[in-house]
């Protein structure tokens, strides 16, 4: 059985592009009823989730999900581990050795995974 808890997830990497993986896991999440802060490297929207470029502060996160390389992902480091999710998904192709030990340090849990596969699945 699915969890049904709604889960406060961050998308780093949101991507107005609905071709985007990006998009499609923002768009799923909020169909599914987890609220969704979206950030990415220009202002846009994703349906009616704004996609904002700065680093609100937020309590009770639960998820922080990426889809952006390591390189960029680097900026973002201070800002993720201060959200103090439970867990960090790194989506195909943002696998990042240097953030995954960096939050299992800080009790998170990295996980490498599809968020999309997660929520298709009821593993989200």
């Amino acid at each position: 059985m699915a969890n049904t808890d709604k889960k406060l997830t961050v998308v780093i990497g949101a991507s107005p592009n609905p071709e985007r993986y990006s998009y499609l896991a923002a768009s799923r999440l909020k169909a599914h009823g987890h609220p969704v802060v979206a950030i990415g490297n220009r202002e846009a929207a994703i349906g009616d989730i704004p996609i904002i470029t700065d680093h609100p502060a937020l309590e009770n996160v639960d998820t922080v999900t990426l889809y952006m390389n390591p390189k960029l992902q680097e900026q973002y480091y201070d800002y993720i581990l201060q959200l103090k999710p439970r867990r960090i998904i790194f989506n195909p192709g943002t696998e990042n050795p240097a953030l995954e030990a960096l939050a299992a340090q800080n009790g998170i849990l990295p996980q490498e995974a599809c968020t999309l596969v997660l929520l298709s699945t009821g593993q989200f």
